[in-house]
């Protein structure tokens, strides 16, 4: 079935817009007619997609039409308003794609609001479009649609979604600035060892006389990156198709997840990112009448890392059994043993969701210090390492220069 959009006056002569599904455009219209609405115009979306690609031929615009989660978040707060502003859920669907400047997501949106509009429910609809809508998306939306508070939990979405891309944009924000000097590093580095270093380097073998061992080394390494200068981006490339390949398979994502926990440092900061996005995923499916162990599956689901998901998967079993969350997550030296008290604190208490939050907040100001405290540790690193590394190519080039002297006096 292709998706429509059409303008057209109901039965008051009043102007009408929106999406409906159907087979033809003569379906459209029947169906249209059905409601007492007589369209004015009719346009496929597909259709009118595929016409402009087909004129476009290949785009570069292609990457940038996916659908984001800042457009996600965005598009459920919106919706989170109309919804509490008495609007019906079809309506306010219809309302934000005809607003939605993206094709891709605009179809979406449209074969949501048919799904409902055909007796599906509201999480139903989204779980036709996983890429898009995750699977916490869908339970929460479940949960809210079960328990009358729908418009509070699409808010609390878009916070949580909110927060996530926050904390993302602050980390690739703070790799950015080092991440720029160390290419430019490389840059500057291999010109020297290309352009500069061989000519001055010329002046001494010309004079047939015993260089010193750093110079000599700085020679071999200005031959070898002259001649070999190709294989630097090489060999990044085939590490990087090496460790995605090996991360396809079941032990080499457990072995390279296990890795990243271990490296010192990051391995911590990267637990605290976990902790942090387990304790506020928990916490907002167990607030909305999540049960437990689905919430724990879902949170399982997102972890994004094996050694974790293992532990959770662990827990999950103990939990069935009768264990309380706590003991279950603690004694592990991959999952902060403070969360895992902290659990068994709110569990005693009864108060497992407001302690979840306090850990999910906490978590996210130390990952947070965390990035700070390391963004101000790798660019004097950096400066260090370049100075080393220029130092040497000096020192080799005035040791020569030091023994001519020598040698003259």
């Amino acid at each position: 079935m292709a998706i429509f959009e059409y303008k057209a006056l109901n039965d008051q002569g009043r102007n009408v817009s929106g999406i409906i599904e159907a087979e033809t455009l003569n379906a459209v219209q029947a169906k249209l007619k059905q409601k007492n609405i007589f369209p004015v115009s009719v346009k496929s979306i597909d259709a009118e997609s595929s016409v402009r690609k087909r004129r476009q031929g290949f785009s570069f615009n292609i990457p940038f039409s996916r659908i984001r989660v800042s457009d996600v978040s965005m598009w459920t707060r919106q919706l989170s308003v109309l919804i509490s502003s008495g609007i019906p859920l079809a309506k306010a669907i219809s309302t934000l794609a005809a607003l939605t400047k993206l094709r891709a997501f605009k179809k979406i949106l449209s074969q949501v609001q048919y799904s409902i509009e055909e007796g599906s429910s509201f999480a139903d609809a989204l779980s036709k479009h996983p890429k898009v809508f995750s699977l916490i998306y869908v339970n929460m939306i479940n949960a809210g649609e079960s328990s009358g508070t729908l418009e509070l939990v699409l808010e609390q979405l878009a916070d949580i979604m909110e927060n996530r891309e926050y904390t993302k944009n602050k980390i690739q924000a703070a790799l950015a600035y080092p991440a720029l000097m160390a290419i430019v590093g490389v840059f500057v580095l291999v010109y020297l060892l290309v352009e500069i270093v061989p000519e001055i380097i010329t002046i001494f073998q010309d004079m047939d006389q015993m260089l010193p061992l750093p110079t000599r080394i700085l020679i071999s390494i200005s031959d070898f990156v002259k001649v070999f200068w190709w294989a630097i981006p090489l060999m990044a490339i085939i590490c990087l198709l090496s460790l995605y390949f090996i991360r396809r398979t079941d032990k080499g994502a457990l072995f390279t997840d296990r890795f990243l926990l271990n490296i010192p440092f990051s391995g911590e900061v990267l637990k605290k990112v976990i902790a942090a996005r387990f304790s506020s995923t928990l916490e907002s499916l167990l607030t909305n009448g999540v049960p437990i162990l689905t919430a724990l599956g879902i949170t399982n689901s997102i972890s994004g890392n094996r050694v974790i998901s293992d532990l959770i998967t662990n827990a999950m079993t103990l939990v069935e059994q009768g264990d309380g969350l706590g003991d279950s997550l603690d004694n592990n030296k991959y999952f902060p043993t403070l969360v895992a008290q902290m659990i068994s604190i709110g569990e005693q208490s009864g108060e497992l969701e407001k302690m979840l939050k306090k850990v999910g907040v906490l978590y996210e100001k130390e990952v947070e210090a965390s990035i700070t405290t390391a963004t101000a540790l790798v660019e004097p690193l950096i400066i260090l390492v370049m100075g080393v590394i220029l130092g040497f190519i000096i020192l080799s080039i005035c040791l020569p220069i030091f023994e001519i002297n020598q040698f003259i006096q």
